[in-house]
């Protein structure tokens, strides 16, 4: 073996080494820094949605971008705690009262209409099980016990999903404020990751992924806490128990592109079944009201020029609430749209490129 076959295997060697070692760096402090990504993602979601606010306010309080910041994680902090805090303590009340009723034996549930047998598909056994509740509701409750708890089990696995979300949300809103007091050396620090990715599409990816990420903020996840708010207020004005938890479920439908009527729908049937004919009727008509509610709000909210289509939207809520929980559900959304507008600029620049070259050909 001469010289050369030698010294090409040693550098071979090294390089080999070199390149494991930081594969292997790379890869623990991914792993170390995993269970957060989720959380700073949200944060810079947040942080980038609230900027323009941010800039407004510090300069009305005289140029001071920390009280600015401080003054929107307050305001954060508060708008999340304290309906979280307030829906929930119905839903337990709701919660102990039915259990307490349940043990006394006071609960009456009314009889069904004779129309409900005729509803498609489920009007027969729905008809004989409400009937068979209302003259004897402890029966009807043990023959269905295994179901009701595994119901249960459930509740309360989503219960303490939602309490680690909110947790979650705590801690993101926190880092958006450090965001938003560094968010200039941020902005640099983007723009040159991106040039070294492209020098000429990467100069302009992270001014998109901006403006994608504002527009999806107002236009989705916007919508979807406006249309949650308004179908609280009106679960709780109509006495509907639990109405955090329902309220909770039509923000996930909302996220996920689908009519919070999936929800309202069959509380409103329920509250046909339990209340006078005009209080039922006008949260009927609230309930229509807060699920076509997007079709104006979108148009206002989401932004001019973005055209994401909704299996987009609802592919990456799924997916990031299967990934990351009930915090994916926001991220997912977002970053799906973001990369979705990437792909489509990215296929733009090509096609043009494309285009440019065949002219030139042409030319020639």
């Amino acid at each position: 073996m001469n010289s050369a076959s030698t010294e090409f295997q040693k550098n071979a060697m090294s390089s080999f080494v070199q390149i494991a070692a930081v594969v292997l760096l790379i890869t623990w402090c991914f792993k170390i820094i995993s269970p957060f990504i989720g959380i700073v993602m949200w944060g810079l979601i947040i942080a980038v949605a609230l900027y323009p606010l941010h800039l407004s306010l510090a300069a009305k309080l005289g140029g001071r971008p920390k009280s600015s910041a401080t003054l929107f994680v307050l305001l954060g902090l508060a708008i999340l705690l304290l309906p979280t805090y307030f829906l929930a303590d119905s839903s337990i009340a709701a919660l102990k009262q039915m259990s307490t009723s349940l043990n006394e034996g006071s609960v009456k549930i009314a009889p069904p209409d004779a129309s409900v047998a005729d509803w498609p598909l489920i009007g027969e056994k729905t008809h004989a099980i409400w009937s068979d509740a209302a003259s004897n509701l402890e029966a009807t409750l043990n023959k269905f016990e295994p179901q009701l708890r595994a119901a249960g089990k459930t509740v309360v696995s989503a219960a303490g999903g939602l309490a680690l979300g909110v947790l979650q949300f705590v801690v993101s809103i926190i880092v958006a404020g450090v965001f938003l007091v560094s968010a200039e050396a941020s902005y640099r620090v983007a723009h040159a990751i991106a040039g070294r990715i492209s020098a000429d599409f990467g100069l302009n990816l992270i001014d998109m992924s901006i403006a994608t990420i504002r527009s999806v903020a107002k236009g989705v996840l916007g919508v979807a806490v406006i249309q949650a708010l308004l179908s609280a207020i009106g679960l709780v004005a109509i006495g509907v128990p639990a109405a955090g938890l329902w309220a909770a479920l039509i923000l996930i439908f909302a996220i996920m592109q689908l009519p919070p009527l999936l929800v309202l729908g069959p509380i409103a049937i329920w509250v046909f079944s339990v209340a006078d004919g005009t209080p039922a009727t006008i949260f009927l008509i609230y309930a229509l009201v807060v699920s076509a509610s997007d079709g104006f709000l979108k148009p206002m909210l989401l932004g001019r020029g973005l055209d994401i289509p909704m299996l987009v939207i609802l592919l990456g809520a799924i997916g990031g609430m299967m990934l990351s929980g009930i915090i994916g559900l926001f991220i997912g959304a977002v970053v799906l749209a973001v990369g979705y507008q990437i792909l489509m600029a990215w296929m733009s620049v090509e096609e043009a490129e494309d285009a440019a070259e065949e002219a030139a050909a042409e030319a020639g």
